[in-house]
C-alpha cells in the first residue's frame, strides 16, 4: 500500500514538472507511477522532510509595492494552475504580500473565470492581455485603479495674414451643425501632448508646424466610457501653408478671419467654445503667456517635458 504523504509529494513533484514544460516526463511519470510504486514496500519509503518545501509555486515577480505580478507565458490546464495559485497565495500571505497582480493574454482567456473564482477582479483590459488582481491583507484595498483619464488637443495655428487654420467635420457631434473649429485629436499611448498637437495638424489639414505653447486646458468628467477627459489647447507655428485635407474625418478646410472664427454663432451660444476662441483671439493680438514645453529626463533617463511659463526663465 502506497501512504498518503507519499502521494502527495509525488503530486507537487509532477505538478513543478508541468510548469516547466517537462509534460513528457510527467506523461512518462503517470504512465509508470502504478508499477514503480507498488514494489517498493511502505517501509521503505524515505523522501527528504523538506521536499515538499521545495515545490516551484507560481513564478511571481515582487514589485514595489509589497505585491506580485504573476505572468503567464505558456499554455497550463485551469485543473493544474488553480491549485498552485491557492498554494503561492498562502505563501504570499504568510510572506506579507498585499496585491497579486496576473496578465492574462488573450490567448489563455480559458484562465478567466478559474482566477475570478479565486476572489480576484479586472483592473484593466488591453487589446491582447486582461490584467486581474487580488488584495490579499484585511485592510482597505490601496491598489492604484485604472488609468482615469484620456487627453485630448485643439490646435491655434494662425498664417501671416492673422488667419485660422480650421475644420469641419464629417462625422462626430459637430456634424451638420455648420461650426468650424480647431483640428483636434487624441494623444496616442506613450505620445506627448506637443507631439500629438503637430502629427493631429499633419492628419487632418496637410499642414506642416512646430509646437509654440499650451494655451489653457480644460477637464470634464464622464465623457468617453466614463472616463474623465483632458482637452489642451495648444499654439503651433505654421511650416507650410498649402491645405490637403483629410478625406475620411474632414468634412472641410480653410484658413478662416479671425473675427468670423471668434464670431460664429455656436461659439457665442456655448460658454466654453467663446472662452477658447478669446483666448486664441487674445493671444495673436497681444503678450498672452501660455506654457512652454522643456524638455527634461528623469532619474531613471527617460525623457518628458515639463510645461511652464518660460518667460521669466531666460536664462534656462
Amino acid at each position: 500500500m502506497i501512504s498518503f504523504s507519499f502521494v502527495c509529494r509525488k503530486t507537487c513533484w509532477v505538478l513543478s514538472l508541468w510548469l516547466n514544460g517537462y509534460r513528457s516526463e510527467v506523461s512518462f511519470f503517470i504512465r509508470n507511477m502504478s508499477s514503480s510504486t507498488s514494489s517498493v514496500p511502505m517501509k521503505k519509503q524515505t523522501v527528504p522532510e523538506n521536499e515538499v518545501q521545495q515545490v516551484q509555486l507560481l513564478n511571481g515577480v515582487e514589485d514595489l509595492y509589497q505585491g506580485v505580478v504573476v505572468e503567464i507565458k505558456e499554455y497550463i490546464d485551469s485543473s493544474i494552475f488553480i491549485p498552485l495559485l491557492r498554494a503561492s497565495l498562502s505563501q504570499w500571505k504568510q510572506q506579507g504580500k498585499r496585491g497579486v497582480w496576473i496578465k492574462l493574454p488573450i490567448e489563455f482567456s480559458h484562465l478567466v473565470n478559474p482566477v475570478v473564482q479565486e476572489g480576484f477582479r479586472y483592473h484593466h483590459a488591453e487589446p491582447d492581455y486582461l490584467m486581474l488582481v487580488n488584495w490579499l491583507p484585511y485592510t482597505p484595498d490601496t491598489l492604484p485603479v485604472n488609468a482615469t483619464h484620456r487627453v485630448g488637443i485643439g490646435a491655434f495655428i494662425v498664417n501671416n495674414n492673422g488667419e485660422v487654420l480650421v475644420v469641419q467635420e464629417k462625422s462626430g457631434g459637430f456634424k451638420g451643425t455648420g461650426l468650424w473649429k480647431l483640428p483636434t485629436g487624441v494623444v496616442n499611448e506613450g505620445e506627448d501632448i506637443c507631439e500629438a498637437a503637430i502629427r493631429e495638424v499633419k492628419e487632418e489639414t496637410g499642414i506642416e508646424a512646430e509646437f509654440v505653447e499650451i494655451l489653457a486646458f480644460r477637464q470634464s468628467h464622464r465623457s468617453f466610457f466614463g472616463k474623465s477627459d483632458l482637452f489642451f489647447i495648444c499654439m503651433l507655428r505654421p511650416l507650410s501653408f498649402d491645405i490637403q485635407k483629410q478625406e475620411s474625418e474632414v468634412e472641410a478646410a480653410q484658413w478662416m478671419p479671425m473675427e468670423d472664427y471668434v464670431n460664429q454663432p455656436y461659439n457665442q451660444k456655448h460658454q466654453l467654445f467663446k472662452l477658447i476662441a478669446e483666448i486664441c483671439k487674445t493671444k495673436s493680438e497681444s503678450n498672452y503667456v501660455g506654457f512652454s514645453a522643456f524638455p527634461t529626463t528623469t532619474a531613471s533617463g527617460k525623457k518628458t517635458y515639463l510645461y511652464f511659463n518660460s518667460s521669466d526663465f531666460s536664462k534656462l
